[in-house]
């Protein structure tokens, strides 16, 4: 049975602001709905058209899923404002996600903003499986840093690049020391599209990118985020949005 793209009913747990942008929300629903990490959600907002579209950044065996979200509109500031015990439509799970398996013993999991989010769930689950993942996040500035403490509570060797200077490395994710250490024979990555296409140029490896584009539908339909790969003409939502770095053809 194919159990993407239903309609699910899930409860707010916790809704609260992490920093000047940034917000947690925990989500009680249905055991068993997400299948890997870098799946993501999409979640219908009163009075709006369309779904949010929002990454999933843990996800739990009974059924509960953290999310880390942006405020950037008005979709998301409503998002903000809802509380414990509100129930909320979700469609999921949505997309592919990470694959564990070729990930090698020391993966780099390199994320971007709030693209370090469906990072999260991907260092725990191959911390489990015995690897040792290296993360690597990076920020505009301090004030937008966030959930570094919970990567390094997984044990992973966490490093922090911002272009401020004023937290870890100064620059660009790329900046930083570990991007360039040929023990890593593979890497995982979120973030923004420019970051993104800066890493499949300087990394030696191959990859996985799970590409930070905007949605309409959200499962394949609208075709309007769409992109150019080795296979042609591919759909983030539906056949990402996690894409091989080889299979990507940049513009």
């Amino acid at each position: 049975m194919n159990k993407k793209n239903i309609e699910y009913t899930y409860t707010v747990i916790e809704n609260r602001q992490l920093t000047a942008k940034t917000w947690l929300m925990r989500l009680a629903g249905p055991a068993g709905v997400i299948e890997a990490p870098g799946q993501f959600v999409n979640i219908a907002v009163d009075g709006k058209y369309l779904r949010r579209p929002i990454s999933i950044c843990d996800y739990e065996a009974d059924g509960e899923i953290t999310l880390l979200y942006d405020v950037v509109g008005d979709g998301t500031e409503i998002m903000s404002r809802w509380q414990a015990g509100r129930e909320v439509s979700l469609l999921a799970p949505l997309g592919n996600g990470f694959d564990c398996s070729a990930s090698g013993d020391s993966p780099l999991l390199i994320g971007g903003g709030i693209g370090i989010a469906p990072l999260y769930k991907l260092a725990k689950m191959l911390i489990a499986e015995g690897k040792r993942p290296v993360v690597v996040l990076g920020f505009n500035s301090a004030r937008e840093v966030v959930w570094v403490d919970e990567f390094r509570a997984t044990g992973a060797e966490t490093h922090v690049a911002t272009v401020s200077g004023e937290v870890g490395t100064k620059g660009f994710v790329t900046d930083v020391e570990a991007c360039r250490d040929a023990a890593h024979g593979y890497f995982y990555s979120c973030g923004p599209m420019p970051m993104l296409r800066a890493l499949c140029n300087v990394m030696a490896v191959d990859g996985e990118l799970s590409l930070d584009e905007r949605m309409a539908c959200g499962f394949g339909v609208c075709m309007c985020c769409s992109l150019a790969t080795t296979d042609g003409a591919r759909r983030i939502c539906k056949d990402g949005p996690v894409f091989k770095k080889s299979e990507l053809i940049w513009k």
